[in-house]
């Protein structure tokens, strides 16, 4: 009686994992770094604990934000990378606030340390600097007027429309790939603002900037459609990968071990936690929340 429960057992897993295998086979997976260990062996994680470590934000909210009152740090990177240095037993952290396009000049100049402000993989960013592993995610949301009058229902309803964008941003070159008649903007207040008064019908924009907006105006006039899917060539390449943290070249034992610590904070549910304190979920946790 006992084999022949375990044979069935046996029979049914056995059969459970055929049946999975061209499920497995079918996930799309992308790597958007390769392994860089050249220079392991140095001392920078060593120097970090002994003297100190110097980080790199930009005053760009939820992301980083400075309190000119309290001269207090917060926001989803400054958390992130204070619970990082925390397990690391980095002890004495300090920040420099440089503008975003003086982050990799601030690194490779040595006035900080680590691009605390979270920088997406591209090819020219590879040649200069190298990456942690994934911190956290987040990706573009559809906006579109209170009820969704005109059911958008997936980027591809956007084709042949005009949807309001941000100059220069992954949107923006996501709308001119799919055939969208894009209007710019140069700030996101303004971007925002035009779709709440009805300027414009539509917008694409990061999600983490919608929840800055929809939390300092109650009031507003736009819904997000949460529910549609980031397409994979926005995702892949295409300017929305995983939020990380960058490094000089050179410094490879302190990036190793922030990447391993990103990995236990994000197995532990540390980063989750911080995630939702400032209005996200773990839909920014993992890109694929939305892409089953």
């Amino acid at each position: 009686m006992r084999k022949s429960v375990l044979a069935a057992a046996f029979g049914v897993a056995a059969c459970s994992l055929v049946l999975a295998q061209p499920l497995r086979a079918e996930q799309k997976l992308y790597n958007e770094y390769g392994p860089q260990f050249e220079n392991c062996g140095d001392d920078s994680l060593a120097r970090a604990i002994k003297d100190g470590i110097t980080l790199g934000e930009s005053n760009v909210a939820p992301h980083s934000m400075l309190d000119p009152a309290t001269n207090k740090a917060s926001g989803i990177d400054v958390e992130i990378n204070q619970a990082v240095t925390d397990w690391l037993g980095i002890k004495d952290v300090r920040y420099e606030w440089p503008q975003w396009a003086e982050e990799i000049p601030s690194l490779l100049s040595k006035r900080t340390d680590v691009i605390a402000q979270n920088i997406h993989v591209n090819p020219e960013r590879v040649k200069v600097i190298s990456f942690s592993g994934p911190a956290w995610w987040y990706g573009p949301v559809v906006l579109v007027e209170k009820g969704n009058p005109d059911g958008i229902k997936s980027y591809d309803d956007l084709k042949g429309k005009d949807v309001g964008a941000l100059a220069g941003s992954a949107a923006e070159a996501y709308l001119r790939r799919i055939g969208a008649n894009t209007t710019t903007f140069k700030s996101e207040v303004e971007e925002l603002q035009s779709l709440n008064q009805g300027r414009v019908k539509y917008v694409v924009e990061d999600d983490v900037v919608f929840t800055v907006f929809d939390k300092a105006n109650p009031g507003h006039k736009i819904e997000a459609l949460w529910g549609i899917a980031a397409p994979d060539d926005v995702i892949f390449g295409g300017g929305y990968g995983a939020a990380r943290y960058g490094f000089r070249k050179e410094d490879c034992m302190l990036r190793t071990a922030y990447s391993v610590a990103l990995g236990e904070l994000r197995n532990n549910g540390t980063v989750s936690a911080i995630l939702k304190k400032y209005g996200l979920s773990d839909r920014n946790l993992v890109w694929f929340k939305l892409n089953p």
